[in-house]
């Protein structure tokens, strides 16, 4: 018996497909030998076409389609597999040990590949603003049939991503477009939840070639809506023919019979009043019996705090003792409802505190059928880019984005679709607005959202004001925007927001973690094979290795982990036995021993620690010894790299 190696890259799309279309129709698979004789799993397309009957298009000249110049190449490049990895950078981030919230670097067509395995069909919500191919846009270069010597200079950035400018004068201006979103959007279906959905900010530049687009990867009857979003309060003068006010937001669900009613909560006209805090005629009592959703033990300190779009200030401390009601009478404050709707309220149980709302009202299950949709409010007040530029202002001391998305706006589309205790993706991150919405939105609601946030390291020009400040890519701003807002939160709200998730883990999108040994073998030297001795590359971590290996294994990389030393080899203990990893030295039986008590499920270790196939025979008995593992189990559990 051997142990097998951990897959070394991502799987290929094609074999996705094959596995998802083998669950449906086994019958029309059938074995056939490849060009090397090796006998693989294909499809019988005569037995499938009988299958679909007259459903099947078989080359009619005419029929209707949507294409471009090199949509087949972008086919095939969504399904090709990725040998890249993710480095973790514990030092970029903010409570690396403890944050469940990602920050990724990198071109995010590999990225997203990279996720697969980890995230398959677990995020609640995406929401993207891409380029809109208005001239002046950079957009992913991905036509890999490409020479590297092809390519200027200009289009690489520092960790070797490719980007240019597409500009009109581009003879594929539409096509490369159009290649570049659909590759990203064909990889992004699969990390949906069969209930999740999609937003997707655009222009009129490209909104008809988008709505195609997602027509054909998410099906047209996934089509929920496409909204109308007010970018600007006034029109501008310098308009040519007409004043451009509006931007679009495309919807589309993975299912949609599974994806639930998106809209928001409303209140009653008295609730949605804002007041004036001074005002000492709207000073209100709570007798006892208001129930207390959460708070800091058994008090919410006296202070200002903020119930949707009113303002309410506790002039003492409400207290209550057994985490369920107020036990004081009379915590008096101001805010602007009747005392006698107040009292009704409390009288019939329906009225909460929550230390980080302030006072909310029960809603009802028959007015919760009158929750407003989402689609009824786009045009009233959903922030535009005069406020966007006021909250990057609010954080930095210089506007270093032409445009960017008011925080209500995302706010506003994480709320709407019940994700209190999902992930949420952006993968064209910019200034990370999204991770901003997020942690503003659980710090109200206590909700336990997780973000993830995708950004190519885009370098910023030498004549900006961002590089001025010492900002010299883009994803230098979002993190940092990240790391000030969530202080900023916290700050507004010291006394209930204690415990909100604002950190987050950044992790580098790199080459692959092994050395390369694709070389003709006449091409092996004895130097060269001494050298694959050890097929990691030598600048290479423990811990690269580790998130590789969760990566790989479909561990979620936020996921806790601990170390401990062991006959001087490091151990890693990832989600209490989730995955067991030691990369040093030679593995002893006291090694061995240490893993066995942590009840794995997942074992790795580099195959170098065993300069003979017999300690790996031994691994086998040992672990079937002290994890009470069968053959089959040890086979399934344990992996070398």
């Amino acid at each position: 018996m051997q142990i097998e190696h951990l897959n070394k890259e991502t799987t290929d799309g094609t074999v996705r497909n094959l596995d998802a279309l083998y669950q449906l129709f086994p019958s029309c698979f059938t074995e056939a030998p490849d060009a090397l004789g090796k006998v693989h799993r294909a499809v019988d397309w005569g037995k499938l076409r009988e299958l679909l009957g007259e459903y099947v298009e078989d080359g009619e000249p005419e029929k209707y389609d949507f294409t471009w110049v090199g949509k087949r190449a972008a086919q095939r490049e969504a399904a090709a597999p990725c040998r890249k990895t993710l480095r973790p950078c514990p030092e970029e981030s903010v409570d690396w040990d403890t944050t469940q919230n990602l920050y990724i670097e990198g071109d995010n067509l590999e990225v997203l590949k990279l996720l697969q395995n980890s995230y398959m069909g677990k995020v609640k919500m995406i929401y993207i603003d891409p380029p809109y191919n208005t001239g002046n846009d950079f957009v992913y270069h991905d036509d890999f049939a490409q020479s590297a010597e092809e390519y200027d200079e200009h289009n690489l950035d520092d960790e070797g991503n490719r980007y240019r400018k597409n500009t009109d004068s581009n003879g594929r201006f539409h096509s490369d477009w159009c290649s570049m979103i659909y590759t990203r959007l064909m990889v992004t279906r699969s990390l949906l939840q069969e209930n999740g959905v999609i937003f997707i900010s655009i222009d009129e530049n490209e909104i008809s070639n988008m709505r195609k687009i997602c027509d054909e990867i998410f099906g047209s009857s996934n089509h929920v809506d496409t909204l109308h979003w007010k970018k600007k309060k006034q029109p501008s003068f310098l308009a040519k023919h007409t004043a451009k006010m509006m931007e679009y937001v495309i919807v589309y669900a993975k299912d949609y019979n599974r994806l639930e009613k998106l809209s928001v909560e409303t209140l009653s006209d008295a609730t949605k009043k804002v007041i004036n805090i001074s005002n000492q005629e709207c000073l209100r009592h709570f007798k006892s019996g208001v129930r207390v959703k959460i708070g800091d033990r058994g008090v919410i300190k006296k202070g200002r705090y903020r119930i949707k779009t009113m303002d309410v200030e506790y002039l003492s401390d409400v207290r209550y003792e057994n985490g369920k009601t107020i036990d004081e009478v009379d915590v008096c404050a101001r805010f602007s409802v009747s005392q006698d709707k107040i009292n009704n309220f409390i009288d019939n149980d329906l009225l909460f505190i929550t230390a980080n709302t302030g006072l909310r009202r029960d809603v009802s299950e028959e007015e919760s059928q009158n929750k407003k949709a989402i689609t009824d409010l786009l045009l009233a007040d959903y922030g535009d880019n005069q406020e966007s530029d006021k909250e990057f202002m609010e954080l930095f001391e210089a506007k270093y984005f032409d445009y960017t998305k008011p925080i209500k706006l995302l706010y506003n589309f994480v709320k709407s679709n019940e994700t209190e205790n999902n992930i949420i993706l952006d993968f064209f991150s910019g200034s990370a607005t999204t991770a901003h919405a997020v942690m503003q939105l659980n710090a109200e609601d206590g909700g336990n959202r997780k973000f993830i946030m995708v950004q190519l390291p885009e370098e910023t020009s030498e004549d900006s004001e961002a590089y001025k400040a010492g900002y010299k890519n883009i994803c230098e701003i979002g993190k940092e925007r990240i790391r000030r807002a969530g202080k900023k939160i916290k700050a507004d709200s010291p006394l209930t927001t204690q415990d909100l998730d604002i950190g987050f883990r950044v992790l580098k999108c790199d080459e692959s973690n092994y050395k390369p040994v694709a070389f003709a073998p006449k091409d092996y030297t004895q130097e060269s094979l001494d050298m694959f001795l050890d097929n990691i590359k030598e600048e290479r971590t423990g811990l690269d290795l580790l998130f590789d290996c969760m990566m790989r294994w479909g561990l979620e990389l936020s996921l806790p982990y601990e170390t401990q030393k062991v006959d001087g080899c490091t151990i890693y203990n990832v989600d209490e036995g989730s995955l067991v990893a030691c990369f040093d030295g030679v593995v002893t039986g006291a090694v061995i021993d240490a893993i066995a008590e942590t009840h794995p499920l997942r074992v790795v270790f580099r195959d170098s620690s065993f300069t003979e196939a017999a300690q790996k025979m031994n691994l086998f008995e040992l672990f079937k010894q002290k994890c009470s593992w069968t053959d089959q189990e040890v086979q399934n559990n344990v992996r070398v790299i």
